[in-house]
């Protein structure tokens, strides 16, 4: 009966998302609201414990959203400059090679795009490209979409990581190397799936030599950067690096035969007007690598921060939640970070003048304001149910079902619980701050190494996040397939589902490695 009451507001969510088609920020309210209830009345959770997991959850869903607030701000300032625009143009001049341009353009860049924004965007930006190189309007959703999953969980700056961390309190250190060996070893099947979107085995056979040898390097790029401590800049560095590789590369891949639509020859590559839209980017990089290795700077930054003592918290069932600080950097936090690098970014461009428009300044945070909204309300939502559970002992007692019910399977299905919790959210970052906790105490009473485990969950749900209905929506709206959602839907499955259940099999010798 307990389980069942547990369970209760995470199947609310799947009802109302998968069944009735709510939004993940209306369906995360009822979630929250719930498991409020429940709590309350079943699991013997008291008002001071009430008010102090709320504190928790600002903290938190703060932690997270500074990130996501951020990242989508830098987007916005280079987007509003024309900077994604030209990076995008500029692409299609390295090969006219048909299956060489969708592993260019809709894996490299999309993954860079990830890297810097995410939210769909990936997806938006590129779909309407490839339709104007010739691809099929569908294809142009598919590639895309698959082609940027891998660099979800380390993309938007980290925003994912960044709740995985949060709602586990495990440091980046554990959690990132089995979390970015999974992904980077998906990268190189993903860039394998997008040559078979785009032409068919045919472009596989004849695009293998460039598939894995950018495969190889942006995972390797992608792995080295997370562990090394840099895991907000993982998606981002490993894209550039294959964005570097690809121009020597596409030289090779010009064949007529394969080729697509033409560049127009009054299309013109512009090296100027290229090297000023990455330098949005490359002023992120520097103010990152000043506050991570200046250390007076980074000093002078923390000099300020919000601290809050929780005291231990027991419920009328005795369950105990043990005592803990939490502590919020804001001036050195990566979302901060993110913001500086919006500031000297848009005094770039307008000083080169690239904003045409005299209230581009308005227009920017107007359209970060309207595309964060939902995504902001839905992740507090989750956030507060999600610590309310833990606190409660409600995320205990799923935990304790789920050990005594699949036992030694367990690792296998730790990977479909975070696809799923993605699917119905629409999101990477909301699956890590549901599960996340009843994977980890999962885990602990199964005597498996957590970090595996969580590698899973974020792997899992990074990859299964370019399903959920809110981005295939996107996706098709822009590409013109607007009613034709199930048809990209289904397309999507044939290639998402081995990629969960390769990192499944991956959890699973993990786990099978670490027992010796």
């Amino acid at each position: 009966m307990t389980f069942i009451l547990a369970f209760i507001p995470i199947g609310l969510i799947l009802v109302l998302m998968l069944g009735l088609r709510w939004g993940a920020a209306r369906a995360g309210g009822a979630g929250y609201l719930s498991a409020l209830l429940i709590a309350l009345l079943f699991f013997g959770a008291e008002p001071v414990l009430l008010a102090y997991s709320h504190v928790k959850a600002l903290f938190l869903s703060l932690d997270v959203l500074l990130i996501i607030w951020g990242a989508f701000l830098l987007y916005m300032v280079a987007d509003e400059a024309g900077a994604i625009r030209t990076i995008g143009k500029s692409l299609p001049h390295l090969t006219a090679d048909k299956g060489m341009q969708a592993l260019v353009i809709g894996w490299v860049f999309a993954s860079f795009l990830q890297g810097v924004g995410g939210f769909g965007v990936p997806v938006a930006v590129i779909a309407p490209i490839l339709v104007g190189l010739g691809f099929t309007p569908l294809m142009a959703v598919i590639i895309p979409s698959i082609g940027h999953g891998w660099g979800v969980t380390f993309g938007s700056l980290g925003s994912s990581f960044q709740a995985l961390m949060s709602a586990t309190s495990l440091p980046a250190h554990v959690l990132s190397p089995y979390s970015a060996l999974f992904l980077s070893l998906s990268g190189l099947v993903t860039g394998l799936m997008v040559a078979h979107a785009a032409s068919g085995w045919e472009a596989v056979r004849r695009l293998v030599k460039p598939v894995i040898l950018l495969g190889l390097v942006m995972g390797a790029v992608h792995f080295l950067v997370a562990v090394a401590g840099f895991w907000n800049l993982a998606t981002f560095i490993a894209a550039v690096t294959g964005l570097l590789l690809c121009f020597p590369l596409a030289k090779r891949f010009r064949p007529e035969r394969y080729s697509t639509t033409p560049v127009k020859d009054n299309d013109p590559l512009e090296p100027r007007a290229l090297i000023l839209a990455l330098a949005g980017y490359a002023i992120l990089v520097i103010i990152i690598l000043l506050v991570q290795f200046v250390t007076p700077l980074r000093d002078f930054l923390r000099q300020v921060s919000f601290q809050v003592a929780f005291p231990e918290l027991v419920t009328g069932l005795q369950f105990v939640t043990p005592a803990a600080t939490r502590s919020l950097y804001i001036f050195s936090h990566t979302g901060m970070q993110l913001f500086y690098a919006s500031f000297f970014s848009f005094l770039l461009y307008r000083t080169v003048g690239l904003y045409r428009k005299p209230k581009a300044a308005a227009q920017i945070l107007a359209g970060t304001t309207r595309k964060v909204m939902s995504s902001s309300v839905s992740i507090a939502s989750m956030v507060s149910m999600a610590v309310i559970m833990e606190n409660s002992g409600m995320t205990d007692t799923l935990a304790q079902g789920l050990a005594s019910v699949m036992g030694q399977l367990f690792p296998l299905v730790a990977p479909w619980i975070g696809a799923l919790g993605a699917f119905m959210t629409g999101s990477n970052t909301n699956s890590n701050v549901v599960f996340s906790a009843l994977q980890l105490r999962t885990a602990s009473l199964l005597g498996y190494l957590p970090a595996l485990i969580l590698a899973g969950q974020t792997a899992g749900a990074s990859l299964a996040s370019i399903i959920a209905p809110t981005k295939v929506v996107v996706g098709a709206s822009t590409a013109g397939m607007s009613g034709r959602e199930g048809e990209v839907m289904r397309k999507l499955l044939t290639y998402t589902l081995p990629l969960v259940l390769l990192i499944s099999l991956f959890t699973l010798l993990g786990v099978w490695i670490s027992s010796w």
